[in-house]
């Protein structure tokens, strides 16, 4: 990966969109005093940079002297900020919220605290409405600062009120806070290991889940509670490769959000990996037809203005998006086909460089490696699992392992034989270190070993051997990893009927389609 630039002002500025740059020029120039128009000035300087350069940045911009530029940073970023505030204000419901909270307080502040009690009023029952218990916690406690200090002519019960009211929204929001910090906890455990490798990980991932997911959490109310209750199932099955149940939580995350489409404005990020997760449990129970009425839901949302209008929605939507159309090659066998997408992943991967995780990137490297090995391009295959190798990052082990294996059988198709017994070794480490070997990869490392001196003739009776021993492991729970993330079977079948694997998996598809 190429190294751009980190400068946080740099970043913000190169994130901007054009109607975001025009503005802020207007709103920085509005009183046109000699500090404003030298941010403006180093506004337009970063901007023009491809990279980050301060030394170039002061040399052509004598007027930016280098013992002010800090604080000219400083202040340029607080600027930036706030012009896209007052921008996206107007649009932001949440952003509106706190902004009427505030002249609340400024009401208050001037003594008029009948006018603050009014505003508070209105906008707690649009924060109810919204179920926005952070926000509807600060008004509820701005109102009970009032009520405590002023005689307001409030009816008797007040008090009572109030006090039930503050006790409901706190116990909601513990049960809220508990539920997404389990749902956070189960996906970084997925992210750092990826599926659960054997009875130990399970063990682990029950007790812990167990441990956490009591009372009143197991009866969620309303819809942050309900989804963030269904994350957390998602996460806790998929990790336990308990596919069905993965895919009955998924589909319940995503109808939280058909029951309540207003919810769709404000929490487009968690619907748009609901949707992912969805697609995910569709491919890897082989549903065709849920996959394509899945994925034609994400690709007609990607389109709607709530994504379109938001970068990270934006951003967020063409990841999941571009790995189910990859997906969706896998499953229907058409890699050649798939590997037009190609161009333009890279280039928005390239686009999206400074707002892409580590994680998204290295799954879209292995997603690429494995669309050009299904189509016989051994070599770009390796291209790409050499980005994952030599990417020194520590996350997704499952990850790393297999793109090593899968990096091994490419070279293997290749006749790579002299590199083979080297790379055979380094990766039965490798994986062995993890604790990543299952009895498929067992097999598969003491095949490749046997075969550097079989003859050609020898060769085909020891690859049905193989695949009759690695289908029988199909059914093994702990085995199934290595299926999600390489198709052996079909590669093995490819080898026995000395057809493409993309052959055998178009096949497979169309014989399924048929019933």
């Amino acid at each position: 990966m190429p190294n751009r630039s980190t400068d946080a002002l740099y970043q913000l500025i190169h994130s901007l969109q054009k109607s975001e740059k025009r503005n802020f020029k207007l709103y920085a120039q509005r009183n046109s005093g000699n500090n404003d128009l030298k941010i403006v000035q180093l506004f337009n300087a970063i901007d023009r940079q491809q990279i980050y350069d301060e030394d170039a940045l002061i040399r052509k911009n004598p007027e930016l002297k280098k013992q002010q530029l800090p604080n000219l940073k400083a202040h340029l970023y607080k600027q930036i900020l706030n012009s896209i505030r007052l921008l996206r204000s107007n649009t932001n419901a949440r952003l509106q919220l706190y902004e009427q909270l505030e002249y609340a307080k400024i009401l208050y502040d001037k003594g008029l605290y009948h006018q603050s009690l009014r505003f508070i009023e209105k906008i707690k029952e649009t924060a109810k409405q919204m179920q926005e218990l952070p926000i509807l916690i600060h008004i509820l406690e701005e109102e009970k600062k009032i009520e405590a200090l002023h005689i307001t002519r409030s009816l008797q019960d007040k008090a009572d009120e109030l006090t039930k009211e503050v006790n409901d929204a706190n116990e909601r929001f513990v049960r809220r806070s508990l539920l997404s910090n389990l749902a956070l906890q189960l996906y970084g455990w997925y992210i750092k290991n990826g599926l659960a490798r054997n009875e130990r990980d399970e063990k682990e991932i029950n007790e812990f889940f167990k441990k956490h997911m009591f009372g009143a959490l197991c009866k969620p109310e309303g819809f942050f509670e309900r989804m963030y209750y269904y994350q957390c199932y998602c996460w806790y099955a998929f990790i336990r490769q308990d596919f069905l149940m993965y895919y009955r939580y998924s589909k319940k995350w995503v109808e939280e959000f058909d029951k309540q489409p207003e919810m769709l404005a404000t929490e487009t990020g968690n619907f748009i990996k609901g949707i992912h997760n969805l697609l995910n449990a569709h491919f890897t129970l082989r549903d065709f037809e849920g996959f394509k009425k899945s994925l034609k839901k994400l690709e007609s949302f990607a389109e709607s203005d709530v994504v379109t209008e938001n970068d990270n929605n934006r951003i967020q939507a063409f990841v999941y998006l571009y790995i189910a159309k990859i997906n969706g090659h896998f499953l229907e066998g058409t890699f050649k086909e798939g590997l037009k997408l190609v161009d333009y992943v890279n280039a928005k991967l390239e686009e999206y460089e400074l707002f892409l995780d580590k994680h998204r990137t290295l799954i879209f490297y292995y997603k690429i490696a494995s669309l050009y090995f299904g189509a016989g391009y051994y070599g770009r295959s390796i291209d790409f699992l050499n980005k994952i190798i030599n990417w020194k990052v520590n996350l997704r082990s499952d990850l790393q392992c297999y793109a090593r294996l899968l990096h091994l059988i490419a070279h293997y198709e290749l006749g790579n034989f002299q590199l083979l017994e080297y790379l055979v070794k380094s990766v039965y480490r490798f994986m062995a270190k993890m604790e990543n070997l299952s009895r498929v990869e067992e097999e598969m490392f003491g095949f490749l070993k046997r075969s550097f001196h079989l003859s050609p003739k020898e060769l085909k009776p020891e690859f049905k051997k193989l695949l009759d021993k690695i289908s029988a492991f199909q059914s093994s729970k702990f085995e199934t990893r290595a299926f999600v993330y390489l198709d052996i079977v079909s590669w093995l079948e490819s080898k026995v009927s000395e057809r493409p694997i993309a052959e055998i998996i178009r096949k497979k598809y169309l014989d399924k389609k048929r019933f």
